[in-house]
């Protein structure tokens, strides 16, 4: 039975063309426009338009729909550039508080802003290559960028842990007053402030586009908020004469780094390993098997692409149907998990003959490929 849209994906980890596939593309403009990509009207943009059209999300009146990948990288753009400002500004005036006071905790705490208001860089490049049609080199097309991003930001966390640690210990074998105590609390309710609210915001955002790196994110940040909650009681524990009470903190602000360290490389590991919310895959199968001619699930498998999902799938249609019906079939299913499964961009639905008593096997000349 045949199919369209190139290469159809048969089980056994090994794909082949195979009988009723069907692949709709992630830009094939199909009767319903999941995740397909509609173009402007021909023109000559300028550069700043081009920028513009580049950073934020593109509308289209005529249907007024936007394009769902394209809208979820720019959802992330926008939450980074958010990001960027508000910790940047956080990190400054931390920074001259730390200038004045000599605050070891503090120090720690602004240098973990800093880092975290940086992982918009990689991330935001990320974001920018996600947008990239696919290639014949890359014919997934760029959105792993995202995990490689994660990666950095895992790396990032780490460093700051180990810079804060070096820090706190070299002031705990040489201790030194902290000055202006009243400067270095403020400072600390300053860093709570906005790392917190930029935690909500990354969280949120990434969770509604599916970028676990941008999640990742949003976990360190909410960590750099509780770490200056940290330098509040340090700060006070100066203030009774306890030169000790400062990097003690910042040993506790190091090892509150390390744990959403070990968060944050536990999603990335994940994402970067194909691992998906074993609920998705139960939807997912649940929705096929409501389709009607699917008599059985034989195979489903989802992956990340950056934000968004990819699925491949093997259904047991009746041997008896004519190519055209097998197609239709395939189609339905495919159009019941975009349907079904949130950020789902492309489907490769392939279909068996249920067997029949005494039928060889049709998948058996591929066995010798699969041994290992």
């Amino acid at each position: 039975m045949g199919g369209h849209g190139g290469s159809h994906g048969r089980g056994h980890g090994h794909p082949h063309h195979g009988d009723g596939g069907h692949h709709h593309a992630p830009h094939d403009p199909g009767p319903h426009h999941h995740g397909a990509h509609q173009h402007h009207p021909s023109s000559s943009p300028g550069p700043l338009h081009r920028l513009r059209h580049l950073l934020t999300p593109h509308s289209h009146e005529t249907a007024d729909k936007i394009d769902p990948a394209l809208e979820s990288s720019a959802r992330g753009m926008r939450a980074l550039w958010v990001s960027l400002a508000v910790l940047g500004v956080t990190a400054l005036a931390q920074a001259a508080v730390v200038a004045v006071s000599g605050s070891v905790a503090l120090l720690g705490d602004t240098v973990h802003n800093a880092a975290d208001a940086l992982t918009a860089v990689p991330l935001g490049i990320a974001f920018v290559l996600g947008r990239r049609a696919a290639t014949r080199r890359f014919t997934y097309g760029y959105g792993r960028a995202e995990d490689l991003a994660g990666i950095v930001i895992v790396l990032t966390i780490a460093a700051s842990a180990l810079f804060a640690g070096w820090t706190a210990v070299e002031r705990l074998l040489d201790p030194r007053p902290v000055a202006h105590v009243g400067a270095v609390a403020v400072a600390a309710l300053v860093g709570f402030a906005g790392n917190e609210w930029v935690a909500r915001h990354r969280i949120r955002v990434g969770r509604e586009i599916g970028s676990a790196a941008l999640v990742a994110d949003g976990l360190h940040a909410r960590t750099d908020g509780f770490t200056s909650l940290a330098v509040l009681v340090g700060a006070g524990g100066s203030a009774l004469g306890w030169q000790l009470a400062d990097p003690l903190v910042g040993l506790a602000i190091t090892a509150a780094i390390a744990l959403v360290l070990r968060d944050a490389a536990r999603e990335v590991f994940r994402r970067v390993m194909d691992a998906v919310d074993p609920a998705l895959t139960e939807r997912a199968e649940q929705a096929l098997r409501e389709v009607s001619g699917v008599r059985e699930v034989a195979e489903l498998r989802l992956r990340w692409i950056g934000h968004r999902l990819r699925a491949e799938v093997a259904v047991v249609v009746d041997g008896e149907v004519t190519v055209r019906q097998a197609h239709a079939v395939a189609v339905d299913a495919e159009h019941a998990l975009l349907h079904a499964v949130p950020r789902l961009t492309a489907a490769l639905v392939h279909a068996d003959p249920a067997p029949v008593p005494g039928e060889r096997d049709p998948h058996l000349a591929l066995a010798h490929h699969l041994t290992a």
